[in-house]
């Protein structure tokens, strides 16, 4: 996770100015380009991999290729980008195109067989270049709200073919198709006091008092302070067509003239997705919402877009030496936002204390460190947090509480639990859960005996919970005997109130069909196609297994004609 000094951080912050071509590629969409979310937008656990566009609010526009080449991957997911396309492109890019309503043609006909051949409705196919080729125009979906989208738009990425790197689509001459005159809004800045330095005679982080100055910038109230600190900004950007807040695209901080800290959006690897955590205070972030971007690093991490001198963005407030820092926010059409700080040394005895520590535990993030109690313990790789922090950690009432979700973790740690009070034909239905309140949401569970394990990702209370009750399926219209030759899709709900939903299958007349399904709103939906189902009386099972193995039938039978 962390890099050398000299692998990661350099004292010239010119970004490598690659040549995109601007004139390759046409909008996916034909009407105007109006932006919900934009490139590098900070999302929970990542940064935004490409552009949110809006659809009207509707479903069902045509999406296109947008340039020559073709489909090297078709992604069908309940969550993430849903049904998702990708185009190759002779160039040495490749597009994405997600949330779709459905591909269309001869992509939709691939698809359908795909799902049949594996009879299973999430599917992932990579593709030869001689199998589905597509010209720039051609339409190959309708868009649509499928996977995690929160309702209809297009996500759009462009991604370098071989790298994998996502890039600013910007940089593709989308540009002519954004109007932006406006400036960045700087909302907050945050002064942080670090290894045990005082700012203002606190040793707490502050909010700067920010004062609009004549020329449209900000002067911060003065930042009286000794030892090292650093600062934060809380920034989003407009447009002047879409009024959405978005993520902004350049930031640079200067120390007395000389520029020590930069970032910008341009291009990074899903690999560094998760860097986003240590990028943004993250306590701040879960417990006020607000997400403020950090302008220094305590513990250097492996994120390319930034770039910083030997002292990672870190102030020294020295004696006899009164200083500027000076925060600038930019976007991609050049409109600048900026804050001045002044800062000057003081030594005042502090009046506000540092927060109390109550923990017992210290963890240091470059080494292996193991917690255990009574029946149950916990591994962490080193590695796996952004800095040293101070641990709380406990077991009692069969939970084992592993600080709280105010820290970051970059990548799995382990829990393990040992119980032998349960008998053996229900072992198999204990899982690991990490508990909000009285419910527990489900983590993959191995099991030896009477010893459970699981990886997670998020700081918290867990314990083993027991699952003994199936699935449920449930229908809004009855159709058992009845006669639906004009309906064209039925549709069932599905759910589980424990362990989750592992899988479901369809059957009609002993054969299996194609459900899809809906993670938002639980539901499974059946497309008639009058090649499957028979001409009078037919016979309807569904059958949906929980990730601890219980399940539930539903039957029916039904009538249809196929006489038009």
């Amino acid at each position: 996770m962390k890099l050398t000094l000299l692998s990661v951080f350099f004292s010239s912050f010119i970004f490598a100015q690659t040549q995109y071509p601007k004139g390759d590629f046409s909008p996916p969409l034909d009407i105007p380009m109006q932006l919900s979310g934009n490139f590098g937008e900070l999302r929970p656990n990542h940064f935004h991999a490409g552009f949110d566009l809006k659809t009207n609010q509707r479903e069902g526009l045509n999406v296109y290729a947008i340039g020559d080449g073709y489909v090297s991957r078709i992604k069908i997911s309940t969550y993430g980008n849903g049904k998702c396309i990708y185009i190759t492109h002779p160039n040495g890019y490749t597009s994405v195109y997600g949330h779709l309503q459905t591909p269309v043609g001869e992509i939709q006909n691939y698809v359908t067989k795909t799902h049949y051949k594996e009879q299973a409705y999430e599917i992932e196919m990579f593709l030869k270049p001689n199998e589905l080729p597509v010209t720039k125009g051609q339409i190959i979906g309708l868009s649509g709200n499928t996977g995690s989208s929160e309702g209809p738009h297009l996500h759009f990425e462009i991604r370098d073919s071989k790298t994998e790197f996502v890039i600013n689509p910007i940089f593709f001459g989308f540009d002519k198709n954004i109007k932006d005159t406006k400036k960045p809004s700087i909302s907050s800045v945050y002064v942080y006091p670090l290894d045990n330095s005082t700012v203002n005679q606190s040793k707490q982080p502050l909010l700067l008092n920010l004062v609009l100055q004549k020329d449209g910038t900000y002067l911060a109230s003065k930042v009286k302070a000794n030892g090292k600190i650093g600062f934060g900004v809380s920034a989003v950007d407009f447009d002047d067509v879409s009024f959405n807040k978005n993520g902004v695209f350049n930031v640079s901080t200067f120390f007395n003239g000389n520029q020590n800290y930069n970032y910008q959006f341009n291009t990074y690897s899903f690999d560094e997705m998760r860097y986003i955590n240590a990028f943004i205070d993250y306590s701040k972030y879960k417990k006020s919402g607000q997400r403020v971007q950090k302008l220094f690093m305590k513990t250097p991490f492996a994120l390319s877009i930034i770039k910083t001198d030997s002292l990672r963005g870190i102030i020294p407030v020295e004696p006899n030496l009164a200083s500027t820092y000076r925060i600038e926010v930019s976007d991609y059409f050049g409109n600048l936002n900026s804050v001045t700080i002044p800062i000057e040394y003081d030594s005042a005895t502090p009046i506000v204390s540092a927060e109390p520590v109550m923990s017992k535990y210290f963890i240091k993030s470059n080494k292996d460190a193991i917690f255990e109690k009574e029946n149950m313990s916990v591994f962490f790789p080193a590695g796996i947090f952004y800095d040293d922090f101070n641990l709380n950690f406990d077991v009692k009432n069969n939970r084992i509480y592993i600080h709280d979700d105010t820290v970051p973790v970059h990548s799995n740690f382990t829990i393990t639990i040992k119980d032998d009070s349960y008998p053996e034909n229900l072992r198999d239905k204990l899982f690991i859960g990490r508990f909000s309140g009285n419910s527990a949401s489900h983590n993959g569970t191995l099991r030896k005996g009477d010893v459970f394990t699981a990886k997670a990702k998020i700081l918290g209370q867990y314990g083993l919970v027991l699952d003994t009750i199936a699935p449920k399926i449930t229908i809004a219209k009855p159709i058992e005997g009845k006669w639906i030759s004009d309906v064209k899709k039925i549709q069932f709900t599905i759910s589980d109130s424990s362990s989750g939903i592992k899988s479901y299958n369809g059957y009609l007349n002993g054969k299996w069909i194609l459900f899809e399904y809906e993670n938002k709103t639980k539901k499974i939906t059946h497309t008639f196609d009058d090649t499957i189902v028979a001409e009078g009386a037919n016979d309807l099972k569904i059958e949906v297994i929980d990730n601890v193995g219980n399940s539930a039938i539903f039957e029916t039978h039904f009538f249809r004609s196929q006489q038009k």
